[in-house]
């Protein structure tokens, strides 16, 4: 299956302006890119503007019709589960079935947890997150649904069920991947490595440990390979995309000009 191309940026700084991220998806959709993922973040790095990611993605889906959309990703730990459920189904009617839900445990470099006193501690957010991961799925699907846990709690009754198919891609860090048994549950990974990079080997060895071999599964990793760039270094992905690498998601984390992005974006997808 050939390799898949998104475009992957912070709705920070310049990309905080909702017009310019509907103009980011426009024009990766005319580029020929896959897919246009935001992260969900409420602080950022010094006094940097954050715009919300769910209301930035139904502009965004107003505005293309083949792209996928969706956060990359979600901290599962402080939002409601049911409001994460509605954002995305919003999103997938809006778009005709093109939402992705990316989730994670979610990070503090930011202060997005201390900030708020939402809790911290790593076995409580992943807790918290399998609980969420259950009422959203169970919301999705229409069914009754009583669930009573630790952090948590649904009492859903029987109702229509989401038209489109939403899949849900799961952050896991290399090299322990603490999160295999929760992404083995869904439809893909997106591995993220201790220096912000992925090797083959470690694709191949994430994989073994997920062993997803019999169905439809993502691997889904993130960097600069478009020669676009101003001085790029531009890493091989053939090697990559043989490991398993199904997706590809050039990464904007540097707050970089908008004409600089935009000037990536509209050279398209890396080849390889």
């Amino acid at each position: 299956m050939p390799t898949k191309f998104a475009v992957y940026l912070p709705p920070f700084g310049p990309l905080a302006d909702p017009n310019a991220l509907v103009e980011v998806a426009r024009r990766a959709e005319a580029a020929g890119w896959d897919g246009v993922f935001l992260w969900d973040h409420v602080l950022a790095d010094g006094p940097v503007e954050v715009t919300d990611p769910w209301v930035a993605l139904g502009a965004m889906a107003a505005a293309t019709s083949r792209v996928l959309l969706g956060t990359m990703v979600s901290p599962l730990p402080r939002h409601r589960p049911a409001v994460v459920a509605r954002q995305a189904g919003t999103l997938s009617r809006l778009s005709g079935g093109r939402c992705v839900l990316g989730v994670g445990l979610g990070a503090d470099e930011y202060g997005d947890f201390t900030r708020f006193g939402e809790p911290t501690g790593l076995a409580g957010r992943a807790a918290m997150a399998d609980e969420a991961l259950s009422i959203i799925q169970a919301l999705w699907s229409g069914q009754p649904y009583v669930h009573a846990g630790t952090h948590f709690c649904a009492d859903l009754p029987q109702t229509h069920p989401e038209p489109h198919r939403i899949p849900i891609w799961v952050a896991g860090t290399l090299p322990g991947l603490g999160s295999a048994a929760r992404a083995v549950r869904h439809d893909g990974v997106f591995l993220l490595g201790e220096n912000l990079t992925v090797t083959p080997e470690e694709v191949r060895r994430a994989l073994a440990v997920l062993a997803v071999n019999d169905r439809p599964f993502d691997v889904v990793l993130a960097g600069n390979a478009s020669p676009a760039w101003e001085n790029p270094t531009v890493p091989d992905l053939r090697p990559l995309a043989d490991a398993g690498m199904t997706w590809w998601a050039e990464s904007f984390v540097h707050y970089d000009p908008l004409d600089l992005t935009l000037t990536v974006i509209d050279a398209g997808p890396p080849r390889f």
